[in-house]
């Protein structure tokens, strides 16, 4: 899901020792399975609403079975064993798209996009991106990114940066996500530096930098940072977007911050795996989910960044000023994607490690 991610070693081994034979398949037990009404989506649980689901069942007579993962790693493991069949829809996140398409014998299958003409509905600025830059074999679902919300009650002066969060009169008040390269990142970017960064000296930097935030954090939360907020444990908190939209709709007195150091956006897309045993179903669902009414349904009820120009038409103009679903174009454009940062992820496991120690 839309979380600060990093390739681990353990991916990349799992890329290198695979043998996978992707291509030895019988072809008439493929047409048969093809013209079957099912559909075997893959990605975590709940991410395509049941409501979504239910409509596409009965608009089309298509039966989808759901399968949950926990994390884009448990995903690229599970389709490896399968040796890139069994499922039809997969969305997942960019990076680990990258991964998939890097490998001689991919594991996912070109799309073709004069079959998905709902297509024309995805925002450009989500396209053309860093893991696949043609689009060739991915197409944007939903994107997020993290933000600062803060308690405009307790917090008079508004908060506008990463920066301000040092401020010792936050002392043991502020929730961070539990994820090293959102922490790491944060501070990266308030030293003047990428979130991607693997100079030593630049990471050390942030090391000494992290030392000085820590008696102002109370909390590490990647799943629910948005409560120690709503329970008045905490007055400020970094979080994804759909978090901090929670917060808000708790309490209005809850507001939201873009830090003005930048974002970092994630996108998680949809994608084909290449031995797909109904590719033509996997088609037809793509393709209703960029409907414009379908994704706009599908963005209310989990309220991440909605990537479908469409869809607006469908939604409320309060549902429209929600700064954590709607983030302005032009700092999308101008934000930053995690990438593998290869031999550093050491050095940063072990700036994470002595942060929370201390």
């Amino acid at each position: 899901m839309l979380k600060s991610k990093y390739v681990s070693l353990f991916l990349s081994a799992i890329l290198v020792v695979s043998t996978l034979s992707l291509y030895g398949c019988n072809s008439s037990k493929r047409s048969k399975s093809g013209d079957e009404k099912v559909l075997n989506v893959f990605t975590w649980a709940n991410y395509i609403p049941d409501a979504v689901v239910k409509d596409f069942e009965k608009d089309t007579g298509i039966k989808v079975n759901y399968s949950p993962f926990s994390s884009n790693e448990e995903m690229l493991t599970k389709l490896q064993a399968v040796n890139g069949g069994q499922y039809d829809v997969i969305v997942c996140s960019d990076y680990i798209i990258q991964l998939m398409t890097k490998q001689k014998n991919v594991l996912l299958k070109p799309i073709i996009k004069s079959k998905i003409p709902n297509f024309k509905n995805v925002n450009p600025v989500y396209l053309k991106q860093y893991y696949d830059k043609t689009n060739r074999y991915s197409i944007p679902y939903v994107a997020g990114s993290e933000m600062i919300v803060y308690n405009s009650d307790k917090i008079k002066t508004p908060i506008t940066s990463y920066k301000q969060l040092w401020n010792p009169s936050y002392k043991n008040s502020i929730a961070l996500l539990d994820d090293e390269r959102s922490v790491i990142g944060m501070a990266l970017k308030v030293l003047g530096y990428g979130i991607n960064e693997t100079d030593p000296k630049k990471l050390d930097q942030a090391k000494k930098l992290l030392k000085k935030l820590k008696p102002n954090v109370k909390v590490f939360d990647a799943d629910t940072p948005h409560k120690s907020l709503i329970s008045g444990d905490c007055n400020i908190g970094v979080m994804y977007g759909s978090q901090a939209s929670a917060a808000v709709k708790a309490d209005p007195k809850f507001k939201i911050a873009y830090p003005k150091e930048g974002m970092n956006v994630s996108i998680d897309n949809f994608v084909i795996p290449i031995k797909a045993p109904h590719e033509k179903n996997a088609e037809k669902f793509i393709n209703y989910m960029l409907s414009g009414k379908e994704s706009s349904k599908a963005s209310k009820i989990i309220e991440y960044l909605n990537t479908n120009t469409d869809a607006k038409k469908y939604m409320s103009k309060s549902y429209l000023n929600n700064k954590a679903v709607f983030i302005p174009e032009k700092l999308i454009k101008s934000a930053q994607h995690l990438v593998d940062v290869g031999s550093s992820n050491k050095t940063y496991d072990a700036i994470w490690t002595e942060f929370k120690q201390e």
